[in-house]
């Protein structure tokens, strides 16, 4: 009897657990934020402060009412507004959509209070860029099942516990969507399904030279008919204008897409410094910064779609370095508009102008607000003990304010450096976009080539069922697995580094509400 009353109990304790653990989170939870409030001088109430958003106070007032009415209360909750100069948390409302794309934002750094916020602009730009290196629509379809799967089964899921790695990939199901959709586009625009082209929006532009087709990897092909409409021309793969064609197309689009992304960076610490009207960091930031970077590698995309555009041969390597060794030597074939010459020479001195401009002023004109700021201002002791020796002559101290001019001298000088010289290694970076988009699709060709119609060229029912499995397994394991993670952490690197460095400073705090919901994740207090 007494085992089969204990297996009673211990059943039955079994059964309630879940709800008494969480039962007692929940009370130590509201003993712990208690034992944070203040008491009144009368000692017959609590003083709460604490931070909530804006939208929300309705809602509070709302709530303690109601918590006043619930329990009978003789005095009810007083709710008031508080001035403060502490800078407030940051608070985003974000959805399950929303909510992974601002987690990598903030895995950088927290936004300052009313800061810009790029986790906006990171829903479409971080999924684009991966798809830049990982266009392939095949395996985007792949990705896309995969994800469409976790977010079907979304509440099976979400009420389970997954391992690290699975919830890793179930937390992150909407990026994967957005990483799958733009991968697919930008497959249709290398014309790449598992590496094999298919004419899709029309007929190929161009035919071989003979009908066994035995020069197209030597000599090339020639044009039969229009342009093809849309992306790359089928016929190209396997031909000799393959890879120099794709090298090109993919190095170039690589410095439009960085140079375009930076800008945007520039232009959104404008919004910054206008919301904080902050017009030296306008007029000394923004200004020659946009300057300095457009005058360089915004002309060197001008040059890239003037060349698209018009044909031409000239060679923009000799342009760019010729531009800065021998301004004012003839272009000769190198020229591909009328006042090209004229324009670079402009163009030098607009940059060469622009890197003082961001050095000098800005402290100066912070030395001249600091001293108006305090003008007329005198500082002293005041003495209140007994000895008054131990009382120092005015002037001895300073407040906490105390301008440094050689501080942010070399502050501005470092910021100013790292400008400059991130101006060239930042759009270098950006060419990791070419590089990992044509070692996706150089191993797509291989795995197809090498392996599958390979063990097609046996006609031998178990060669073909292995050639079969380590196809699907290389692709699986390599291109979509590990070539996905590679293309992720890339992207993720261009928005930290290249992106968001040119205006977000990230030195905020997170707003982290006291809430029931959340003791159920929490392992313990």
């Amino acid at each position: 009897m007494g085992l089969l009353h204990r297996s009673n109990l211990l059943q039955t304790v079994g059964y309630e657990f879940e709800q008494w653990n969480l039962l007692l989170k929940k009370e130590k939870s509201i003993y712990h934020i208690l034992n944070m409030l203040s008491i009144n001088v009368t000692k017959k109430c609590l003083l709460a402060e604490g931070w909530c958003p804006l939208s929300a106070t309705s809602q509070i007032q709302k709530v303690l009412l109601q918590a006043t009415t619930d329990c009978s209360s003789q005095v009810g909750a007083i709710f008031q507004v508080l001035q403060t100069k502490e800078l407030p948390p940051t608070y985003f409302c974000t959805n399950s959509f929303t909510s992974s794309f601002q987690e990598i934002v903030d895995a950088y750094g927290i936004a300052k209070y009313q800061e810009a916020n790029p986790g906006v602009y990171t829903i479409i730009t971080f999924p684009f860029l991966f798809a830049v290196m990982f266009g392939d629509w095949g395996h985007g379809i792949c990705l896309l099942l995969a994800t469409l799967y976790f977010i079907i089964n979304e509440k099976r899921f979400s009420s389970q516990k997954l391992g690290d790695i699975l919830e890793m990939v179930f937390g992150g199901r909407y990026i994967i969507l957005m990483m799958s959709l733009f991968s697919i586009y930008t497959g249709f625009i290398y014309n790449e399904f598992f590496s094999i082209p298919f004419e899709l929006f029309g007929p190929t532009a161009y035919a071989c030279r003979d009908p066994s087709c035995r020069d197209a990897t030597t000599i090339g092909l020639i044009k039969v008919r229009n342009t093809y409409p849309f992306g790359v021309d089928p016929k190209w793969h396997g031909s000799r204008s393959e890879l120099p064609f794709l090298n090109s197309l993919k190095m170039k689009m690589s410095i439009l897409l960085g140079v375009s992304q930076m800008n945007l960076g520039i232009i959104l610490s404008y919004y910054n410094a206008k919301y904080f009207e902050n017009n030296i960091n306008i007029w000394h930031q923004f200004v020659p910064q946009v300057l300095f970077l457009n005058s360089l590698f915004g002309y060197l995309s001008l040059l890239i779609i003037v060349k698209w555009c018009t044909g031409s041969e000239a060679d923009l390597y000799h342009v760019m370095i010729y531009m800065f060794l021998s301004p004012t030597d003839d272009l000769g074939e190198n020229q591909l508009f009328a006042g090209q010459k004229f324009l670079q020479i402009m163009l030098l001195l607009l940059a060469l102008v622009a890197v003082p401009w961001m050095l000098l002023p800005k402290p100066f004109l912070l030395k001249k607000q600091h001293k108006e700021r305090h003008k007329g201002e005198s500082y002293s002791l005041l003495f209140t003990g007994d000895d008054p020796l131990e009382s120092q002559p005015d002037g001895a101290h300073h407040d906490k304010d105390d301008f440094d001019f050689s501080e942010i001298f070399v502050h501005q000088l470092i910021h100013t450096i790292e400008f400059v010289l991130g101006a060239v290694s930042n759009t270098a970076s950006y060419l990791r976009l070419w590089a990992l988009s044509l070692a996706h699709s150089e191993l797509s060709s291989v795995f197809y080539d090498k392996v599958l119609l390979l063990a097609l060229g046996y006609n031998n029912t178990i060669v073909l069922i292995v050639g079969i499995v380590v196809f699907i397994s290389a692709t699986v394991g390599v291109l979509l697995i590990m070539e996905s993670l590679s293309a992720f952490l890339h992207a993720l690197r261009l928005h930290w580094v290249e992106f968001q460095n040119k205006f977000y400073e990230g030195d905020g705090y997170k707003f982290f509400p006291f809430a029931f919901a959340t003791l159920g994740d929490e392992d313990g207090l």
